[in-house]
């Protein structure tokens, strides 16, 4: 009796505030639960977008206790992150990412050390090649190996998870690490299961459950526990990694990433406010590797679905290749010579929507937006699904289509809604070097083999197997051909 007077107290108090604070509408919440039992757990973004039809584009939910903002369409995400995109830079206190990161890192910061942290490592990445010609030329190498070993499987069926995620991971590992990996490393593969596992948990409904009651959730078993104790493992190999790097460091020549980090660690090391420590460089390589691998080896997996489900799409773009490209090693030069193909590199981008709740930001002081009031310490969600499905700006936003980035005269056209690696101050660190390797690891795969399934195209499913965090695509054993 009690306890229900205390709930229902609370759920008072919650609708009194909400009208004083003129908050964004949205659905009833209850007590402590919020709308978490209204939420599909397979896909919440769906949900969200559902109640957007009542609520509008600029709605408040309650992810358990969690007061939580949505933003829905092109024009108020574009109006919040890039419009008022100092209001929205700050990152909430995520849960999973927290822990993973131990509250450091260029993914959890916020203030001064988000900013000297991200402006780092743009710079620092940039230097290495990111988005310039030497990252180009790491890129062809990778993609002579992921050929050769698929050169080797001899037309027969194979699953190439695998073989995309060594491929993508071996880019950053060049750029962080200094240095690229066998495909056949045992330790290696050891660690992208773990990318591979951290990802599925966080798109798993255990895994959202994590993010909205974390404290319930330490003290219940599951299988949270044991991808905690895995990405340990991770941070550990990180550390390994450091120690080498410090154990040879030449200031005169440094080699990648985390030799930067340290020669910048070292200059500092005797101001007390410095964000250049050790803390932060093992989370943000950790941050690095874990954002830069998985993501975009999943695209490029989809887009092998992609183009099995549609083999003349896929017919297509290797007839435009042929008469680009021929049998020379393709570059980025090539790109404004193949619309076609980066119209559909651009469409399996948009058509699979890799996060669609993209990484949440956070209300560091209390924001007004749209005559509305952001109170501080909600958390704000930038519906990326919504943006990338937004029915004012695609003609066909439920179905695959490439005509969306086509004009009349089969030119690329750019679309402002297209979003998929967020916007504004905190959009994606590594979108360039994304982009480039999607377009030349694919136009390298189609330039030598054909893909096909067993089933055939209809045995492809392109709705995802996960839903969450992010879609992760379906798993299929395929066939490369060569040609």
């Amino acid at each position: 009796m009690v306890k229900g007077a205390v709930l229902t107290l609370l759920w008072l108090f919650s609708f009194k505030s909400r009208r004083r604070l003129a908050l964004p509408p949205g659905p009833s919440a209850l007590p402590i639960i919020g709308n978490v039992l209204q939420m599909d757990k397979r896909a919440p973004f769906k949900t969200m977008l559902k109640l957007s039809d009542k609520y509008g584009s600029v709605m408040t939910m309650y992810l358990g206790p969690q007061r939580t903002v949505i933003l829905l369409g092109y024009d108020a995400v574009k109006e919040a992150l890039v419009d008022q995109a100092d209001d929205f830079t700050g990152r909430g206190p995520i849960p999973l990412l927290f822990k993973a990161s131990k509250g450091y890192g260029l993914g959890v910061s916020n203030g001064e050390c988000w900013q000297q942290l991200r402006r780092f490592t743009l710079t620092t990445l940039r230097d290495f090649g990111m988005g310039r010609k030497g990252m180009e030329e790491w890129i062809q190498e990778e993609s002579s190996h992921l050929v050769g070993c698929i050169t080797k499987m001899n037309a027969k069926p194979f699953d190439p998870t695998f073989f995309l995620s060594c491929t993508v991971s071996n880019v950053i590992c060049c750029l962080v690490f200094g240095q690229r990996f066998s495909y056949d490393d045992k330790h290696f593969l050891y660690l992208l299961q773990i990318i591979s596992d951290t990802l599925k948990f966080g798109s798993s409904s255990q895994g959202q459950l994590y993010n909205i009651f974390p404290r319930l959730m330490e003290w219940l078993p599951g299988s949270h526990h044991n991808v905690f104790a895995k990405l340990e493992e991770m941070r550990a190999f990180i550390m390994n990694k450091i120690q080498e790097h410090q154990d040879r460091l030449d200031a005169s020549s440094p080699r990648d990433y985390i030799d930067c980090f340290l020669l910048r660690l070292n200059q500092e090391k005797h101001i007390p406010i410095s964000q250049f420590h050790y803390d932060n460089l093992v989370s943000t390589v950790l941050n690095l590797y874990l954002a830069g691998t998985e993501t975009t080896s999943s695209t490029i997996r989809y887009a092998l679905n992609v183009l099995i489900k549609y083999p003349k799409i896929q017919e297509t773009i290797q007839q435009e290749i042929d008469t680009v490209v021929g049998q020379r090693c393709p570059c980025m030069e090539d790109k404004k010579s193949l619309p076609y193909t980066d119209a559909v590199l651009h469409e399996i981008q948009r058509f699979l929507d890799i996060i669609p709740l993209s990484i949440p930001h956070y209300a560091l002081h209390d924001i007004s937006f749209r005559g509305y009031t952001i109170p501080k310490d909600t958390l704000i969600i930038p519906l990326l699904h919504s943006v990338l499905k937004d029915e004012k700006r695609w003609t066909t936003p439920w179905s695959f289509n490439p005509q969306h980035f086509l004009d009349n005269n089969g030119n690329f056209k750019k679309n402002p809604a297209f979003l998929p690696f967020s916007a504004g101050k905190r959009s994606c660190v590594g979108e360039s070097l994304a982009r480039m390797e999607i377009f030349l690891f694919l136009v390298s795969l189609l330039q030598h083999f054909t893909f096909s399934c067993p089933g055939g195209p209809d045995s492809i499913d392109l709705s995802p197997e996960y839903s969450g965090f992010a879609n992760v695509p379906r798993r299929y054993t395929i066939i490369a051909t060569p040609r």
